[in-house]
């Protein structure tokens, strides 16, 4: 028998009843703010031709690594769920979701998925093997409509400013489309930037369905007229991508290297061993080398035209061989690795550490570094900050600990807010409600022990819920 499908009001507020009732007024407070999403991985032609999205399968389940990596660990095949094999029919799929959707009790991804049934379609009864059809055609049927469409679910929700993120191979054409509809009269007028994912052209050892780096530095050339098999030549054409980047819109990078290693070679060291990575006649050492000294030369270029660098170290990409042969990249096979920052950054802020006017974020998948690496190093350098707790720790208890690690030594000012970072689009607003309603818990703890006055809680539940992504990324 199906059972109801209710979201508590209280739901992530602390239990102690004393507790609950601050950090209810603290969310009330900040419950309706715009959503500042700074960095994610939605796909900007949604937003440029605004079509339907199709099929509750193709929408909520396919694009999913998180959905789908839980259910693949209990024996589920990824062609089933309709992951590369189009073949599939997306009814079957979902109904394989729904008999499993047990599986995720108590993961975010219940949270989330709840959130966007009850809140973005209305069921109220909870998804289950019984209710497959029901919630299939009831989502499917809504999402042919207008009210549907990603423009009006993006004012829906009240997203003030959203990045995607983009490879510097990417035209923008679809950035393109958006800004010329919003210099259009009486155009939609959704902010939606890019950002700037040097990864395969940076990494010697990038793998992608085109040919990997090899051929991407070919490319790289063709776009920008520069020799990106010379050093010099290639330096050049990332600026002049940063520039093109920038002038769509972007106020960012974004860097997700193995690890968090930076180096400062001279130019005639760096030169060459750039003349070994193009030869394709380097070490493994070597490849490393050549992914640090270009954060570093990231850095510097950050420091030049004013984006804000973001380095997302510390995940060992496609652990699954055989699913990264048959599926491709992204496909809920990344796994966290222990990473290094004290040692590993000391390089580029030997260089850069005291520059005021240079925003660097920093990402952890690794939290043992958040109070003995990561608070200590963005307490002290003027050009760092920390990300929130990201990815795997993209939860109610991730938030917490971060929070609890970060803010005796870094404070929360040196932290940037939240962001979503997905590509799971309704998921956005329930990602955000989640991070206002835990940093409310915790604010509402720190005014019950006496350590801040009620008035500063209010002020950091509006800073962390809203004003300092926007500082923090230039929005």
């Amino acid at each position: 028998m199906p059972r109801n499908l209710e979201l508590h009001p209280d739901r992530l507020l602390p239990a102690d009843p004393s507790v609950r009732g601050l950090a209810r007024a603290l969310y009330a407070s900040v419950a309706g703010l715009p959503i500042v999403s700074p960095h994610g991985h939605t796909d900007p032609r949604w937003f440029a031709g605004n079509e339907t999205f199709g099929n509750a399968t193709d929408l909520l389940l396919v694009p999913d690594h998180y959905v789908f990596r839980m259910l693949y660990s209990q024996g589920l095949a990824l062609e089933d769920l309709g992951v590369r094999n189009k073949a599939v029919d997306p009814r079957a799929a979902w109904r394989l979701f729904a008999q499993s959707y047990w599986l995720f009790r108590g993961t975010p991804s219940r949270m989330w998925l709840d959130w966007v049934f009850a809140e973005a379609f209305g069921m109220g009864v909870q998804l289950c093997a019984e209710t497959a059809d029901l919630y299939f055609d009831t989502i499917t049927e809504m999402l042919g409509t207008d009210a549907f469409r990603p423009r009006a679910l993006f004012d829906r929700y009240n997203i003030e400013v959203i990045a995607t993120t983009e490879s510097p191979l990417d035209t923008l054409e679809h950035h393109a489309a958006i800004r010329a509809e919003n210099a259009r009269e009486g155009g939609w007028q959704g902010r939606v930037i890019t950002a700037y994912r040097p990864d395969p052209v940076i990494d010697p050892e990038y793998v992608d369905d085109h040919g990997g780096f090899q051929a991407n530095l070919d490319l790289f050339s063709h776009l920008t007229g520069e020799d990106c098999r010379s050093w010099t030549g290639y330096l050049a054409a990332h600026r002049q991508r940063r520039a093109f980047f920038a002038s769509m819109g972007a106020t960012s990078t974004d860097h997700g290297h193995p690890t968090a290693a930076t180096a400062n070679l001279s130019a005639s060291e760096a030169a060459a061993l750039f003349g070994k990575v193009v030869a394709g006649t380097f070490t493994a050492a070597e490849a490393e080398l050549f992914r640090a000294q270009m954060l570093t030369e990231m850095a510097g270029m950050s420091l030049d035209d004013g984006l804000v660098m973001q380095i997302h170290p510390g995940s060992f990409r496609n652990h699954n061989a055989q699913v990264f042969e048959r599926f491709g990249r992204d496909k809920g096979a990344d796994i966290p690795t222990r990473t290094d920052f004290v040692h590993a950054l000391k390089p580029l802020l030997d260089k850069f550490g005291n520059e005021r006017d240079l925003s660097i974020i920093l990402f952890t998948l690794d939290e043992s570094a958040y109070a003995r690496e990561l608070a200590p190093l963005a307490g002290h350098y003027p050009c760092l900050k920390l990300g929130p707790a990201w990815w795997f720790h993209d939860s109610p208890e991730g938030m917490k600990r971060f929070r609890q690690m970060t803010t005796e030594t870094a404070g929360f000012y040196n932290t940037v807010g939240f962001n979503d970072d997905t590509r799971a689009f309704l998921s956005i607003p329930a990602r955000h409600d989640v991070a206002r309603r835990i940093d409310c818990g915790f604010l509402a703890q720190l005014v019950a022990e006496h350590r801040i006055e009620d008035w500063e809680a209010a002020e950091l539940a509006q800073d962390l819920s809203y004003n300092l992504a926007r500082k923090a990324y230039k929005l």
